[in-house]
């Protein structure tokens, strides 16, 4: 398993980091000894309480986190962060009654603002006091001047101790830089991230605000179940969040939260899945890298309130875009990593192993749309894929939401899937082989596999249904991949198309009145 923080990780949530400071609760002194940590006096909590809090907060003018001794903190560049390790005897729950034992990240030049850790037992809880004593550091780190009390960078889960991993080495959640977080998924790899809220991404005359999880309150642990709670600010919102979270194959959050706006919001993401996508078999420029692709992930799948399965692949944009997906009380959408063969990519960072992460809502969820930003890049250390739940209508200050949802981190979408799926989506030049390539034309090849795929009777070719928003098709057939693999099959076609507008397409596989496959949808950028 792969350490929740690495290089690329740290560079790219540096401009977004977390924060926070204040409320206090308990745990029974026995569990205080048994972790050696120093907590605090206890206070009453519940989600309830947390709930009144962010209300109550959201009434009053923002506050920026704490950023305490930051020309001490400001020393602690990448090099000297690393050098910091949490002292694992130290761990909540190192010795129960939790399974998952707690390790805490240190601040660091990347991670500046201070977030408040909290323990709950029962209806109290108390406050996690920072001390140098529970990292492992060098004799002459900046770190080791810090005064007791300055706070924690994040926070993460470790294997069970009962488990087959060694806890000390192994973890399996982690919550680091503003309200992002993120988990395993069932090939024990860590790559895309969640976030608590996304607010105005991509929006042209608008910054995007990065609120902060400030306060973080952890336990009880029950089973295979840990419970945290989470308050999170910004100047436009304030929310308070409760996740169930559940290890055993893989990793299901169970998300519940109330979010108090104090300001308008243009594009109000709820639900925000962020991912890294570089380049793939889709398209790939003249010997950028030595590797085949570089992804987190390679599409947006969507299940619709009306039950079409929709595929996405993504794209690696000349500028920024945003796609629309409108739908009612959609039934799931998500990011998803379907390429699991390592030699497509080669790289011992384990691109193959990445975790699909899929949003199931819980409740009705009314009017809105699934939006899809894809934004420009030039390396795999940026994330530049951004999937969100938008709800019609203005977000207004003053406004409040209450929301449930799962995420599944899998290593593919939960649920049913009767279609066959699409595996690939690959571009040439269009035109007939020996013949010259005319200007203006591309050729598509779309692998479908599974489902009814096969099951098709011998003889019976599946009929591609095409689509696009301007442009004219030719050339279009289907045909078995020649592998020998049933029920694996590609839809081929040309498009010819003037300009450079972008064009939308859809496509599918039918016989007769069967639909075979789930539907793909691309984004075509003529060049």
């Amino acid at each position: 398993m792969t350490d929740a923080i690495d290089r690329r990780t740290l560079l790219k949530t540096a401009a977004a980091t977390a924060a926070g400071a204040g409320l206090a609760g308990s745990i029974g002194e026995a569990l205080a000894q048994q972790a050696g940590l120093t907590l605090s006096q206890a206070t009453p909590f519940s989600f309830q309480i947390l709930k009144d809090l962010a209300r109550s907060r959201a009434a009053g003018p923002y506050e920026p986190p704490r950023r305490p001794s930051p020309e001490i903190v400001g020393k602690i560049d990448y090099e000297a962060w690393g050098k910091i390790q949490f002292n694992t005897d130290y761990a909540l729950y190192a010795n129960g009654p939790g399974r998952f034992p707690v390790t805490f990240f240190h601040l660091g030049m990347f991670f500046q603002k201070s977030i408040q850790m909290n323990v709950v037992e029962g209806d109290q809880a108390r406050t996690i006091v920072y001390d140098t004593r529970y990292f492992n550091m060098p004799p002459d780190s900046p770190a080791r001047q810090l005064q007791d009390g300055v706070g924690f960078a994040g926070f993460r889960f470790q294997e069970p101790r009962d488990g087959k991993l060694d806890w000390r080495r192994n973890d399996w959640a982690a919550f680091l830089g503003a309200s992002y977080f993120r988990a395993i998924g069932d090939l024990f790899q860590y790559g895309l991230s969640a976030r608590g809220i996304a607010l105005d991404t991509a929006v042209a005359d608008r910054a995007e605000e990065f609120p902060d999880f400030t306060r973080i309150f952890i336990g009880p642990e029950e089973g295979d179940t840990v419970t945290v709670h989470a308050l999170m600010e910004g100047p436009s919102i304030v929310g308070a969040y409760k996740f169930l979270m559940t290890r055993n194959e893989a990793v299901v959050m169970d998300i519940e939260t109330a979010l108090y706006l104090r300001r308008d919001i243009s594009r109000f993401g709820i639900a925000p899945l962020t991912s890294m996508y570089w380049f793939s078999e889709t398209r790939k420029p003249m010997a950028v890298d030595w590797r085949p692709e570089v992804h987190d992930s390679d599409g947006l799948a969507l299940w619709t309130g009306e039950g079409e399965r929709v595929w996405r692949p993504l794209n690696n944009p000349a500028r920024t875009t945003a796609s629309s997906f409108a739908d009612e009380n959609p039934r799931g959408f998500g990011l998803m990593q379907r390429d699991r063969d390592f030699d497509n990519y080669g790289d011992g960072v384990h691109y193959e192993r990445r975790p699909s992460l899929w949003v199931e809502p819980i409740g009705s969820w009314g009017r809105g749309a699934v939006q899809l930003i894809e934004i420009p890049t030039d390396d795999e250390i940026h994330d530049n894929i951004v999937a969100l739940w938008v709800p019609e209508g203005p977000a207004k200050a003053g406004s409040e939401y209450n929301l449930r949802y799962k995420l599944h981190w899998k290593a593919d979408e939960p649920g049913p899937m009767t279609l066959g799926r699409c595996l690939a989506t690959r571009l040439g030049n269009g035109g007939q082989p020996g013949q010259p390539r005319p200007r203006g034309v591309r050729k598509f090849l779309i692998e479908f596999k599974g489902g009814p795929l096969e099951s098709i009777p011998f003889g019976v070719r599946p009929e591609p249904v095409l689509s696009a928003s301007r442009g004219s098709f030719s050339y279009i057939f289907s045909e078995p991949v020649p592998n020998g693999v049933p029920g694996h099959w590609r839809a081929q076609f040309d498009l010819t198309v003037d300009g450079t507008d972008p064009v939308e397409m859809r496509c599918y596989l039918r016989a007769g009145d069967q639909v075979l496959t789930e539907t793909w949808l691309y984004q075509y950028h003529p060049i």
